[in-house]
């Protein structure tokens, strides 16, 4: 901060100058005392400076607001997610959540750069500079998420050192490899001591770990977990100094689980999160503001909520010019008319008004996307052939679907095997999953078994598949297995159903894979037919999101059996595994 800058917020605050705007007739919500009191509210530079009351007089802003009784909180915050996951670019995002009441959000780009690396990473960098929305990032700590899968490029510590340094990256994004932390990795603790060094916060990324493996785990300094389960597990993870998400996004919903650990002597450790979250999820529910209505529904004090969204965001990431409304802090805050079902109306950052009414009012300015991070297909040796199962025994594991949930379960079953000794479809509600990978051509195919889709007579694919993004497909027959993934490599990315070869409906995306280029409204309304004809025409399950679902089965972080482009993974004993059971 300059002198000028300096001097000008202490002016404005002790009513030398004019303030740049004034907010009267609102109740403020204060996270500091929790409570709610009544003031005019004054901004100067996108700053509050000040509170106007009967022994203070301020001169006359250039502007005046009357919020006709309303409510003003703090902007909310996201605490961790993956932009990439809402199918948009970063400006769009922006959009997006805005009229949602969130004005931050700690992202990390950690899907786009275990494409594109760096260039994955500078993109999203420059893409949401200068957004009404404020996106700080964290570093991708696992570039692969892990050795047991191929993808796009390999970050190391000398790779995060380039790129600590800049003002909105935090620290080092959530650090899945906990096996890695407790067992001293070398290259793992090399990319902690960058964050640690450098005053930067690590995020962690464990479930289920306890006992001496969380101890090793925290020790280390990482500060965050948004895998948690149980409000037990929430509690040993706050015992351990940690702060705990709790997440609510597409797939994921972890809230109200979790609010059963939450209480008033440690909801200061507690903190709001989506992780992953579509676009048509954020307009048909809401974002951060989602949350904190869930959270009030289910019997939390609403102005303990608000803190959690706000306050709490701002002190475990250093963020203390923003999160309540008081002098010197940044001017991000929504107006709500009731503080029990709290749907923001107005919204600002940095003193601007940036949404009403739903309505984003900030100027949407194009971002052309590099070349550097166009497409990223590289695929070789597919063949119709390669999907194929051939079985040594008809009694085989299976990836069993959890629905709600990115868990999943191992179970064994009893299938068919045809002649030639490949899977034959039965009646049981088993089909085939592989993961095909895209980024060096190395013609790496895995293939498993999944249970609990609902698919019948086709297939299904997406190149967004957590946490490297090969090409996930699922079907019951390898000729439209086939035909959904050359479809995808035509577009470059994205998703595709197909039926008796041929191609029902699909959805480009050319950002990487992951993104595409178009309003959250358009992408939107294409996931929805996308989801709708694979409902349709194959018979996925209701309860279960065809494509969302789909991308977190090729996740080998997250129990109990997942699947990559080298073969059937058993998270729980950390070793490839047979499709025979």
């Amino acid at each position: 901060m300059e002198m000028a800058e300096l001097k000008g917020l202490i002016d404005a605050a002790s009513g030398r100058i004019p303030s740049d705007l004034c907010i009267k007739n609102c109740k403020i919500v204060d996270v500091f005392n929790k409570e709610v009191f009544e003031s005019e509210v004054y901004v100067y530079r996108g700053r509050f400076v000040g509170f106007g009351n009967s022994s203070k007089t301020f001169p006359e802003a250039l502007k005046t607001v009357d919020a006709h009784g309303m409510y003003m909180a703090p902007g909310f915050i996201d605490c961790h997610l993956h932009i990439e996951s809402s199918h948009v670019s970063p400006p769009e995002y922006s959009r997006l959540v805005i009229p949602c009441g969130t004005t931050t959000v700690v992202a990390d780009p950690h899907e786009i750069c275990n494409v594109c690396g760096l260039d994955g990473m500078d993109y999203m960098l420059d893409s949401s500079e200068g957004l009404p929305l404020s996106v700080f990032l964290q570093f991708p700590s696992c570039v692969p998420a892990t050795p047991f899968e191929n993808s796009g490029a390999v970050l190391l510590a000398s790779s995060i050192e380039k790129r600590i340094k800049h003002p909105r990256v935090l620290g080092l994004g959530e650090l899945m490899n906990y096996v890695g932390v407790h067992n001293a990795d070398s290259d793992v603790l090399d990319k902690m001591l960058v964050a640690i060094n450098n005053g930067k916060v690590i995020d962690g990324h464990a479930p289920l770990i306890k006992a001496s493996v969380l101890d090793a785990y925290s020790v280390g300094g990482i500060l965050t977990d948004h895998e948690c389960a149980t409000g037990d597990e929430l509690k040993d993870k706050l015992r351990h100094g940690m702060y705990v998400l709790l997440r609510q996004g597409t797939v994921c919903h972890d809230l109200l689980n979790l609010l059963e650990g939450v209480n008033e002597r440690n909801q200061e450790r507690c903190l709001f999160c989506t992780d992953d979250c579509q676009a048509k999820t954020i307009l048909d529910r809401g974002h951060i503001d989602n949350n904190v209505r869930m959270a009030v529904e289910a019997g939390m004090d609403p102005i303990v909520a608000i803190s959690i969204a706000t306050l709490n965001a701002s002190n475990c990431y250093n963020l203390k010019d923003r999160g309540a409304i008081a002098p010197g802090r940044r001017a991000d805050f929504v107006l709500f008319e009731d503080l029990k079902d709290i749907r923001p109306v107005e919204v600002y950052t940095n003193g601007n008004h940036v949404a009403s009414h739903g309505k984003y009012l900030a100027e949407v300015k194009p971002f052309p996307v590099p070349k550097a991070v166009m497409g990223r297909m590289n695929v070789k040796g597919l063949t119709k052939e390669r999907f194929d199962l051939k079985l040594k025994s008809n009694r085989v594991n299976t990836i069993k679907i959890i629905p709600g949930s990115v868990v999943t379960e191992k179970n064994v079953v009893d299938v068919n095997i045809d002649e030639n000794g490949c899977w034959m479809r039965n009646s049981e509600d088993v089909v085939k999953i592989a993961v095909v990978e895209r980024h060096h051509g190395t013609g790496n195919v895995g293939l498993a078994l999944y249970e609990g889709f609902g698919l019948k007579g086709g297939a299904v694919a997406t190149s967004v598949g957590h946490d490297s993004h090969n090409i996930t497909v699922a079907g019951d027959n390898s000729e439209d297995m086939y035909a959904a993934c050359q479809e995808l490599i035509r577009l470059g990315g994205g998703m595709a159903v197909a039926k008796g070869g041929k191609i029902l409906c699909s959805v480009e995306h050319e950002i990487a894979g992951l993104m595409a280029d178009k309003s959250g409204r358009e992408v939107a309304d294409e996931l929805t037919e996308i989801q709708e004809v694979a409902r349709r025409e194959l018979g996925i399950r209701e309860e279960v999101d065809p494509f969302m679902t789909l991308c977190f089965m090729s996740l080998p972080v997250i129990p109990d059996i997942k699947i990559t482009d080298c073969g059937l993974f058993d998270v729980i004993e950390y070793k490839f595994i047979p499709v025979e059971a």
